[in-house]
């Protein structure tokens, strides 16, 4: 099977090396491409330096622009299925063999879980998290337990769908919406790494704000969106 593996990449100077380095050892069967969210730092270097496989855009776009560029490149690459792997070097790619195994199984979508054997911590992120997966199960009647893990893994049914509509982003909310519409998903279970280097995006306040934010797309927003 034909699987890409698309490294959102922005300011992770400090991180891509190691990224690359890391699932060129574990999947050295798979293609990889990094996309270069307009970076301020020597991202884009590294990647000549290196000769990594990469795209860029010209500013800074977003995650789910990331993702899009990924998605539309494997869509017209042919590929059979795709997934997002954080250019921090929190996802570990020694799973990504087995995701791809469960999309050859007819899933359309694998999530790479942190909960699938282990039980979840108690903390206020957490119980955002639990409150995600009560709206996902609310509304698809599918039980996900690790909503926000960004390690997963689509299907080339799923590549078109999320190369093409501008409101279908790396996010728990997307995930409900095509479960709702028909797409099938399994979990597997995963171990995820710290940050090592540089500053990720979220903090306590904007952590609450994105659980909330997920919370209500999910039991409102959705129904007047087409997945």
């Amino acid at each position: 099977m034909k699987v890409l593996i698309i490294v959102p990449a922005y300011n992770e100077g400090e991180n891509i090396e190691r990224v690359i380095t890391s699932l060129r050892e574990k999947c050295p069967m798979y293609d990889y491409v990094i996309i270069n969210d307009g970076s301020r730092d020597n991202t884009e270097e590294i990647c000549i330096k290196n000769g990594y496989h990469y795209l860029s855009h010209p500013v800074n776009l977003g995650l789910a622009s990331a993702i899009q560029t990924g998605m539309l490149f494997a869509y017209k690459n042919g590929y059979d299925a795709a997934i997002q792997l954080d250019g921090d070097g929190q996802h570990d790619p020694r799973y990504i063999q087995k995701m791809a195994e469960e999309i050859e199984k007819g899933y359309n979508i694998v999530v790479g879980s942190r909960f699938v054997e282990e039980k979840k911590p108690s903390s206020l992120r957490m119980l955002g998290s639990n409150l995600i997966q009560f709206a996902i199960k609310l509304t698809t009647g599918k039980t996900l337990k690790d909503p926000t893990s960004g390690m997963r893994m689509f299907d080339k049914k799923m590549i078109k769908k999320l190369a093409f509509a501008a409101d279908l982003g790396p996010e728990p909310d997307t995930v409900a919406l095509l479960i709702r519409g028909g797409a099938t998903m399994n979990e597997i279970q995963v171990e995820m790494h710290d940050r090592v280097a540089g500053e990720s995006y979220l903090n306590f306040s904007t952590s609450i704000n994105y659980m909330a934010r997920m919370f209500v797309s999910i039991l409102i927003l959705q129904w007047f969106r087409k997945g």
